[in-house]
Order: structure tokens, then C-alpha cells, then sequence
């Protein structure tokens, strides 16, 4: 094989990682020598750099990252926003909510609460940064656990899970003038401990 018949290959793991990646790392997943894989970066960059890709490669010191030209990031940033900006559906708010009032949760718990497969939108909900891993729960299978980010808290404009709302506001009657006002067992206060 010759090194143009590698360039694919280089290319796809480029653009699959999505971060820099060192020549040596490459390498190590084709396999080729390191070397190679700079020679071939090398040539990559060239092609790039011609009017007609849309595409660059950029060398930040020993790592490569496959980027978009800066001409063309006012049209990349016009796409991102349009697809950050599409309103989430009532299911991904459903499961937004049983994680936001229960943190941390797994997905069984959320499939639970909602009867139906929330692995999609638990995923969606990932990707938008509302949500995140947050470790792993002590139970059986030590499934992974789900709670919201600083993102989600910007986006509601809170400072805080505290300042959700309340799910079940406990609505308290004012008294009336005639008769006894009731008392919950909540209210009651036991002897001795006034």
C-alpha cells in the first residue's frame, strides 16, 4: 500500500475524533509509522489549502486537528444555531424534568417514570449540554447516573436546582372566622417538644 492509499483512512480518523490528534496516535490505529503519517498530514495540509475545499488542516505543535476555513465560519455558526435553537419536544422536557427534579438518575429510572425508551432523548439532551454523566449509582449493574449542567441552569435562567419550581405546591387555605382551623399531622408538634 503507498502512502496516498492511507489518506482516507487519515482523513476519517481526523475528522471522526473532532479533537487535535498527534501523528503518533494515528499511526497507531492504522498501523504506519510516524513518520509516514507526518509526511502524509504534510500533503493533506497542502490539498487543503486550495480555494476550492471548504476544509483545513491545522497543526497545533505535534497534534492536527481537520477544521472548516475561517471564511466559511459565519455559515458554519448560522447552521449551529439554527439546530441549537429548535425548541425541545414535549417528551425531551418530560425527561429533562424527571432528571432536573431527581438527580442523579439512570435511564432505567427515567424509562420508569415515563413507562417508555428515553435513551434517545437522554442522549439529545447530552449532546445540547442540558444534561451530563454524573458518575455511577450504587446499585446493581452500577448503572450510569444523570444530572443537568451549568448550561441547563443558563438556559432557565436559574441560579440553582433550589430554585426550580415546586412540583406540589402545598396549597394552604386561610382560616376562617367560624369554626376550628384544621391541622395536618405535619403541623402538630409532640408534647415536650415546644
Amino acid at each position: 500500500m503507498n502512502l496516498k492509499e492511507y489518506r482516507p483512512v487519515v482523513e476519517a480518523l481526523l475528522f471522526a475524533s473532532g479533537e487535535p490528534v498527534t501523528a503518533e496516535k494515528l499511526g497507531e490505529a492504522i498501523p504506519l509509522q510516524t513518520y509516514l503519517v507526518e509526511d502524509l498530514l504534510q500533503q493533506m495540509k497542502e490539498e487543503y489549502a486550495r480555494p476550492e475545499s471548504g476544509l483545513q488542516l491545522l497543526q497545533l505543535e505535534d497534534r492536527w486537528q481537520l477544521a472548516t476555513k475561517d471564511q466559511f465560519a459565519q455559515p458554519v455558526k448560522t447552521l449551529l444555531d439554527k439546530r441549537k435553537n429548535v425548541p425541545l419536544s414535549q417528551a425531551a422536557m418530560e425527561v429533562l424534568a424527571i432528571i432536573a427534579y431527581n438527580q442523579p438518575v439512570s435511564r432505567s429510572f427515567i424509562e420508569q417514570v415515563r413507562g417508555i425508551d428515553s435513551s434517545t432523548l437522554v442522549t439529545r439532551l447530552a449532546e445540547r449540554g442540558l444534561v451530563e454523566e454524573a458518575g455511577r449509582l450504587d446499585l446493581p449493574g452500577r448503572p450510569i447516573a444523570f444530572k443537568t449542567t451549568d448550561t441547563f441552569l443558563r438556559t432557565f435562567g436559574i441560579e440553582n436546582i433550589s430554585q426550580l419550581p415546586r412540583l406540589h405546591e402545598d396549597i394552604l387555605e386561610e382560616p376562617r372566622e367560624e369554626g376550628p382551623v384544621q391541622t395536618t399531622m405535619t403541623d402538630q408538634v409532640p408534647e415536650g417538644e415546644e
